[in-house]
């Protein structure tokens, strides 16, 4: 992946930090850094979701650095940030359903360890702070399509520390004059997201059920729509915003495609690709699922010249095929 560069500027001159860089949306932004020979890409992570292995292909690039930390830490983040021009921030402890069952940890994580970062930053003097937001801060908003400055009240603990980032980096970048980008993903997915685990994201899951002959799982009737958005399409807003002018910054953007698919239409593509005679299971609703969610993103068009290049289909099958390729089954 990668081909065609999103930046315009000589990488080598800027220095990176991407926090939670060994997980899926991290070691995508690692790869195309290094790619493009980023002066420095340093990486911070735990790895409590992210995995070792998602960076071993670059450990022995000279230009890159990780740093085996917690964000809950101040020090740690202030020894991450030394001498970085561009903070990519990721790390996170997503899934609803985990903050439903431990709301703590996901406060811990996602607020005490963002205003760390935030912190941090302003200390070591980064120039630009771009971080993962959250179409969850949308809420049970039931308007269509989701248009950044009208949201609705949070449906989960998750949601509710995705929107508290947004009103820490709003305060930070009107306070200490720190540029901040906000970047609201739609359900990313793509190589390197993990199936493993109680809380794996629903495109991954259905993509291993399937080619082990499982039936996977449906919460609901199938029929709640998402705007599911390829991770190229992630890593492309990232750059565009590590480097978008200053009329950008200090706001957020939706991230995604701008169209929306049913769960049930999901499961029918993967099936046609992996295993036609496959039937779904259907559960429950989960509390702090939303219904619909589908993005406007002419905001990111207009300010940071996002224009995402992969549409759904094309990044299902992509997908499927680096699990063909990289996944044991």
């Amino acid at each position: 992946m990668y081909e065609t560069p999103f930046h315009t500027k000589d990488l080598s001159s800027y220095n990176f930090l991407v926090t939670g860089g060994a997980g899926f949306i991290g070691s995508n932004l690692v790869e195309y850094l290094l790619k493009y020979n980023a002066g420095k890409v340093r990486v911070l992570d735990n790895l409590s979701t992210g995995y070792r292995a998602n960076l071993e292909t670059f450990m022995s690039y000279s230009n890159f650095e990780f740093i085996e930390g917690d964000i809950r830490n101040l020090e740690t983040c202030q020894t991450a940030c030394q001498n970085i021009d561009i903070v990519l921030h990721q790390a996170a402890l997503g899934s609803v359903p985990r903050s439903v069952n431990d709301p703590i940890t996901t406060n811990t994580v996602n607020i005490d360890g963002f205003l760390n970062m935030l912190v941090a930053a302003r200390d070591a003097k980064v120039k630009r702070f771009v971080y993962a937001a959250s179409s969850s801060t949308y809420g049970d908003s039931k308007k269509l399509p989701k248009i950044e400055d009208e949201i609705g009240r949070p449906l989960s603990p998750y949601a509710v520390t995705k929107y508290v980032n947004e009103l820490y980096a709003d305060v930070f970048g009107k306070t200490y004059g720190m540029q901040i980008i906000g970047l609201r993903y739609f359900n990313v997915f793509g190589p390197r997201q993990s199936p493993q685990g109680a809380y794996a994201a629903v495109i991954p899951l259905m993509i291993d059920a399937l080619r082990n002959g499982v039936s996977p799982r449906i919460f609901g009737d199938g029929e709640q729509t998402r705007d599911f958005t390829f991770v190229a399409n992630a890593v492309q807003a990232n750059i565009k915003a590590a480097f978008a002018s200053e009329d950008a910054v200090n706001q957020v953007y939706n991230i995604a495609v701008g169209e929306r698919t049913s769960l049930n239409q999901l499961f029918s593509i993967l099936k046609d690709h992996i295993n036609p005679v496959i039937v779904a299971e259907h559960a429950p609703n989960r509390a702090g699922d939303i219904r619909d969610s589908l993005a406007d993103i002419s905001k990111a068009t207009r300010l940071l010249g996002y224009d995402p290049k992969v549409r759904f289909e094309q990044g299902l099958k992509i997908t499927v095929e680096w699990f063909r390729d990289n996944y044991t089954a």
